[in-house]
């Protein structure tokens, strides 16, 4: 087995990002902070890996901004830190799991992240992504594998009075993501009127 000691530094993909002067001043567009992502699988799970639940209901989120967990299928989990804590967490789950058949793939190099917040995120977001995005289909502490435009994401709504989502995506699609969302997020801005 590969023995990895020290991590390379990554190219962040929308590390020159940036927004139009256009966009509602009420809405938030923006590359997430690099951090530490885990596909974990496991059959059967109870309990908890690395301080995090495993028994939560199918598309939902636990944790916080720091160490999340979103379940996204009976067996399947997506787990995100901080790049710091990316090994520590790695030895957490593979402790709490001793004995029982898993599958915990580093999937860093692969996601990136982009936050979306604002009262009109869930406008913004619905340009491109078919999900009911209301309050009471896709409440706080949600998170599920969905599209946005033509690419595939996992949508995750943090907890909290403020709308606030995190749109993980393939490294590939980055760019095209980043740019789907400013360019919809133009078009939740208020026509100005003529005089």
């Amino acid at each position: 087995m590969l023995e990895v000691r020290y991590r390379t530094a990554r190219t962040r993909p929308l590390a020159r990002a940036t927004l139009p002067a256009a966009l509602d001043p009420g809405l938030t567009i923006r590359p997430a902070e690099a951090g530490a992502r885990f596909s974990l699988r496991v059959r059967k799970a109870t309990g908890t890996v690395a301080g995090l639940p495993l028994d939560g209901p199918i598309n939902s989120l636990a944790g916080d901004d720091a160490r999340w967990i979103a379940r996204l299928g009976p067996d399947e989990w997506l787990i995100g830190t901080s790049e710091t804590e990316a090994d520590a967490l790695a030895a957490a789950v593979a402790s709490d799991l001793a004995g029982t058949a898993h599958a915990l793939v580093d999937v860093s190099h692969r996601n990136v992240g982009i936050d979306v917040s604002g009262a009109k995120s869930a406008i913004l977001l619905n340009a491109g992504c078919p999900l009911d995005l209301g309050d009471t289909a896709f409440p706080s502490g949600s998170a599920t594998r969905t599209l946005l435009g033509k690419a595939e994401i996992v949508l995750i709504r943090w907890p909290g009075a403020t709308p606030r989502y995190r749109v993980e995506c393939w490294r590939s699609f980055a760019t095209y993501v980043h740019g789907f969302l400013v360019e919809a997020g133009l078009g939740t801005t208020a026509p100005s009127k003529a005089a």
